[in-house]
């Protein structure tokens, strides 16, 4: 079976599905909120419940909703979007509960920011509770706290958010709601005759790394955001779609075969959850650079980090926190949970292990990073089972 045969068979199988629509999708040519769209994907989620597969629903729009109600215009400060999110979050999720609730399905809502999800407990706790709202049938709607977070507003980390909930619920694929057909060749914006590339496999995602940020002053991500999803859900051997929220059904529709959209294609082994964790969801505190032996150690050989290798220390950051490893030229190569603090890390960068003790009066450990808590992240296959 061929790698795209394998992963549209896996997506048509999968029991846990994550359905991520942004702020584009949700909205009419008027720019109010297109309540088909609520329907469509509702009766989606009913149909697939009812063949038991259980759904969660990482939604965007709570800025559009709060802007519309209080009658804003779309050039808003920062402070205005944060506003207009808190009136905007009890608008949208009404529109949720709304549509599921015709199906007799109950939703639940969980807001979240990046660094939420970049704190390990945190990370472990939204697992928890993802975890029992899918045992009590409730259909979890996922929204990005816009009202405390800056970053993820203006980079459209709705996205990566979904990536982050299919890793947090074990998920078996990923489908991107968005206004149009799917990836194109060239920029539709741009070019009115772009044709739609409807299999992508994880080793051809670079060719696509110049698509572009939103054109519609709407939403935040743009397609450059949704590709960065496809090939991290493709680090977890998850199967993406991008596909059309105009299109009537369009979940189901691609869930019973029909070609709908763009199909990621993951290529490699599943990487491991604590490595995932690392690579992608912990938000790192600080910098080590190192030295090529350590670069040749740490990514050829599968090795710890020692002090010996660290040539610069960046940042203030605490033992156990995650800090970014970058080889001499800048470049990163890894990430991973430091055994000492930035104060300490800076007396015994450069040092043999055996010197730690002289140097700080005391040695915990003879690593910086331990192998066991370093994920690869310029080439991952180390972090694979």
């Amino acid at each position: 079976m061929s790698p795209t045969d394998k992963a549209r068979s896996k997506l048509l199988a999968a029991r846990r599905l994550v359905i991520k629509i942004g702020s584009r999708a949700l909205v009419n040519k008027r720019g109010n909120l297109d309540r088909k769209v609520f329907s469509s994907v509702a009766a989606d989620v009913a149909y697939l419940r009812e063949r038991g597969r259980q759904v969660s629903i990482v939604s965007s729009g709570s800025i559009l909703v709060g802007r519309n109600k209080m009658g804003l215009s779309r050039n808003l400060t920062m402070p205005q979007k944060q506003a207009a999110a808190a009136v905007g979050q009890q608008g949208l999720m009404a529109e949720w509960g709304k549509a599921l609730g015709k199906h007799g399905l109950v939703s639940g809502q969980i807001l979240v920011t990046t660094e939420d999800l970049g704190h390990r407990m945190r990370y472990l706790n939204s697992r928890n509770t993802l975890e029992e709202l899918l045992k009590m049938g409730v259909v979890p709607v996922i929204n990005e706290n816009d009202t405390v977070a800056v970053e993820e507003i203006r980079y459209g980390d709705n996205d990566r958010i979904a990536t982050l909930v299919v890793a947090i619920m074990n998920a078996d694929g990923l489908v991107l709601l968005t206004d149009i057909d799917g990836l194109c060749a060239r920029d539709p914006a741009k070019y009115k005759d772009a044709e739609i590339v409807h299999t992508v496999r994880e080793k051809d995602l670079d060719l696509f790394a110049c698509a572009g940020p939103s054109h519609s002053g709407v939403g935040s991500g743009g397609m450059a955001s949704k590709i960065d999803a496809a090939r991290t859900a493709a680090n977890l051997g998850v199967p993406t779609v991008i596909a059309n929220a105009k299109t009537e059904n369009v979940i189901t529709r691609t869930m019973e075969g029909e070609a709908h959209g763009t199909l990621f294609v993951p290529e490699g082994p599943r990487m491991k959850d604590k490595h995932f964790f690392l690579a992608f969801a912990g938000e790192y505190r600080g910098t080590i650079k190192i030295d090529n032996g350590a670069r040749r150690a740490v990514v050829e050989r599968g090795k710890s980090l020692l002090p010996s290798g660290a040539l610069e220390i960046s940042g203030r950051f605490g033992k156990g926190d995650v800090v970014r490893v970058v080889d001499e030229s800048g470049t990163e190569v890894a990430r991973g949970l430091t055994q000492y603090n930035s104060g300490d890390l800076r007396k015994i960068m450069g040092k043999k292990s055996s010197e730690i003790e002289t140097v700080l009066g005391q040695k915990l450990y003879d690593e910086i990073i331990h192998r066991d808590h370093l994920a690869l992240t310029g080439s991952t296959e180390k972090n694979k089972t």
